[in-house]
């Protein structure tokens, strides 16, 4: 049986976190307030309660509306930086040891700030929480699907220009009903001409035709979410009889699935927990990982990512372990980093809480 307590003491690795889906209710209320910004609650415990509600409406356009409030708080270098900070500090409270935060600096351009100021104060307030919090990270650049293509092929440039200060990636995010990856390929081939490294959001809102374009067009190294790709398999209960070329593919070539189960609900990309694909991905040789995606948003954290993943999966440790190793065999940072923090961190923290629960290990 693993606990509640046994797993905040794990050490824990998040590849899929937003930015502006992970602020804190009350630093909304108090930038809001010193900006004059209107919200649509100014008490932190209703306005949480007002994102929670908001988000859970079994559809990822409505799901993403909350954001609009988050980032109107988000438009100036000392809010970015102070968001940045208080993000590291809040996964340094459940133990993350690494984690890859996301956003889309075109969001945050609405009082002047150009693209630059703003990944630059997003870095200071990352690197100030890294050294204050002891936990590692790194940042990847969103480019938006709605928006025109000079404009991602402009966040991927970006990218690349930040890669020796702290950015470790490319991606795409926004609803992907109406905008498939493949409208921003000029982005993604100035990615790879770079050997610069990709992750999608593709499979959570769109069918396995999103994953095909994000793998085979775009060049994906990672999918965020990838829930329909069992769409791509004959499945009886967790045991699959039969896999389509791209699932076969995927689970070949180890391509890791970032995978976000309470976002997932509450979007209507999986319709239960008991539905939901990522048991039988795991179960079956995916390479998948456990992130939060928007814990403002979902009401959720990796901590209780990892319990529900234990609770309706019937997960160990070691399951738990090998899922956290994957996440970081996954990361974006180079190889020898990795192996520091797998050797050096991971396995020796996974290792003491099982010495501590069940000593004949």
């Amino acid at each position: 049986m693993v606990t509640k307590e046994m797993i905040k003491k794990l050490p824990k690795v998040e590849l899929h976190h937003h930015l502006d889906g992970g602020v804190r209710p009350s630093t909304i209320v108090e930038i809001a307030e010193a900006k004059n910004i209107e919200l649509p609650e100014h008490d932190p415990v209703k306005l949480a309660d007002w994102f929670h509600r908001g988000s859970d409406r079994k559809s990822l356009a409505l799901y993403l509306e909350g954001f609009a409030v988050t980032c109107s708080v988000m438009q100036t270098k000392d809010a970015l930086l102070r968001i940045a900070r208080e993000t590291m500090e809040d996964l340094s409270a459940i133990n993350v040891k690494y984690a890859e935060i996301r956003f889309a600096p075109i969001l945050h351009t609405e009082q002047g700030l150009n693209v630059e100021e703003i990944v630059q104060a997003v870095l200071a307030g990352l690197k100030e929480g890294s050294q204050q919090y002891g936990i590692d990270f790194g940042l990847i650049l969103c480019a938006m699907r709605h928006q025109p293509a000079h404009v991602s092929l402009e966040m991927a440039e970006l990218a690349v220009a930040f890669r020796e200060k702290g950015v470790v990636g490319f991606d795409i995010a926004g609803d992907e009903h109406g905008h498939p990856p493949k409208r921003h390929l000029d982005a993604f081939q100035h990615i790879r001409n770079r050997n610069f490294n990709i992750t999608i959001h593709a499979g959570e809102a769109f069918g396995i035709e999103s994953i095909w374009q994000a793998l085979q067009i775009c060049g994906a190294h990672r999918i965020g979410h990838a829930t329909r790709l069992v769409e791509d398999m004959v499945v009886h209960g967790t045991r699959i009889e039969k896999l389509g070329s791209l699932a076969d593919f995927i689970r070949d070539k180890r391509i890791p699935l970032e995978m976000c189960l309470s976002s997932n609900i509450q979007t209507g990309a999986a319709a239960s927990l008991d539905e939901h694909p990522f048991h039988t991905y795991y179960r079956n040789g995916f390479r998948v990982t456990l992130c939060t995606d928007n814990p403002l948003m979902s009401d959720t954290d990796l901590v209780k990512e990892m319990q529900l993943a234990s609770e309706y999966y019937n997960l160990t440790i070691r399951d738990l372990e090998k899922i956290t190793l994957n996440a970081m065999k996954s990361a974006f940072v180079h190889y020898d980093e990795r192996l520091r923090i797998i050797y050096d961190i991971l396995k020796p923290g996974y290792a003491k809480v099982r010495q501590e629960t069940d000593p004949t290990e």
